[in-house]
């Protein structure tokens, strides 16, 4: 009689948490949090219709569903509608699921999250805190792959040279700016440097012997 095999782990039945959104209102429009138990796993920025939030998710969680708000989730809208009001909230509490990201840029967001509102870092500052400056571009890269803004404050790590840097959600460097605008910071309110002017060529000679 051949003994009974346990089932080996690929035998057995592989469960994914079900991800869940809710979309809510701010007072510069329509936002939206996606969750599973692990926590956050992503955030739509306020947009002036709440569709464009709930497209958003469903492009990226084709299995999610719209729910009721967690105590824990509700908690994270109440803070980012106190943060579109201007208030200094820093959203440190708010669990996102860290796990879905690769290592360096967990460490990356770990940098950003801690940048007050109100405040900015530049991808070389950030670069330098992890250890090389020459690591800025990589910066750059995981801010434009960041699943969490607001929660992952990206607006507010900027170019050298008080210039806003790129922005990939929805909006672009305009959106960037309001939401540095809203929060005081001082890059907000810097007009940019004019552009160098350039050198004019000086007149020719008269030939004093023509």
């Amino acid at each position: 009689m051949s003994e009974s095999r346990e089932p080996m782990a690929a035998d057995a039945p592989i469960f994914t948490a079900m991800t869940q959104y809710t979309l809510f209102e701010t007072v510069i429009g329509w936002a939206g949090l996606a969750w599973t138990d692990k926590g956050l796993v992503g955030v739509h920025l306020p947009d002036s219709d709440p569709e464009l939030s709930r497209r958003s998710f469903l492009r990226k969680f084709p299995d999610a569903v719209e729910a009721v708000p967690t105590p824990a989730i509700e908690k994270v809208i109440a803070d980012i509608r106190e943060l579109m009001t201007g208030k200094p909230v820093d959203l440190l509490d708010a669990q996102i699921d860290i796990a879905r990201v690769p290592e360096f840029n967990a460490k990356v967001y770990a940098i950003a999250r801690a940048i007050p509102p109100g405040e900015t870092l530049t991808y070389g500052e950030i670069a330098t805190k992890l250890g090389d400056k020459l690591l800025a571009r990589d910066v750059g890269a995981a801010m434009g792959a960041n699943p969490w803004p607001i929660v992952v404050p990206c607006h507010r790590v900027t170019a050298a040279g008080g210039k806003l840097g790129g922005f990939s959600a929805r909006g672009g460097a305009s959106t960037k700016l309001k939401l540095l605008t809203i929060e005081g910071a001082a890059i907000a309110t810097t007009p940019p440097a004019p552009p160098k002017r350039a050198k004019l060529a000086p007149p020719p000679q008269a030939d004093l012997f023509g």
